[in-house]
């Protein structure tokens, strides 16, 4: 997908803070950057986001989230998600299961992922990784 980004739960995280605070910061900075990219999360972002303090009221996370498009778990990711696994447990280098399914969903569908957690996305083989 070109000129497509995942914004990862961290991004997301810190837009939502900085909105709240009503004062820019470093997510708005790169949002700012991104006017003409096509801005996804995926299934597991958005439940991440609903698990939340802040975007506990459906209301607030539906209208959160409502702004960007949810690329949904398919088969591709499924099979990603088990080579990562395997490749990351052997490797002694396995990551969180919700953030291996954020990884495997955004190589299933060829597209970057935007976080401040660089170090622990660039573990993922083959992922490309935009930190701010």
């Amino acid at each position: 997908m070109e000129k497509s980004l995942i914004l990862e739960t961290t991004f997301l995280i810190d837009l939502e803070r900085e909105h709240r605070q009503i004062k820019g910061g470093p997510a708005h900075n790169v949002l700012k950057q991104l006017t003409y990219h096509r801005l996804f999360i995926t299934d597991i972002i958005a439940g991440e986001l609903a698990a939340g303090k802040s975007l506990s009221d459906r209301d607030k996370w539906e209208r959160f989230i409502g702004r960007f498009r949810i690329l949904v778990i398919n088969d591709n990711a499924a099979w990603e998600y088990g080579k990562l696994f395997r490749y990351l447990k052997q490797n002694r280098l396995l990551i969180g299961s919700n953030d291996l399914w954020i990884a495997a969903t955004a190589l299933a569908y060829d597209v970057p992922v935007v976080t401040r957690n660089v170090e622990h996305y660039r573990r993922v083989p083959g992922l490309k990784v935009l930190g701010y």
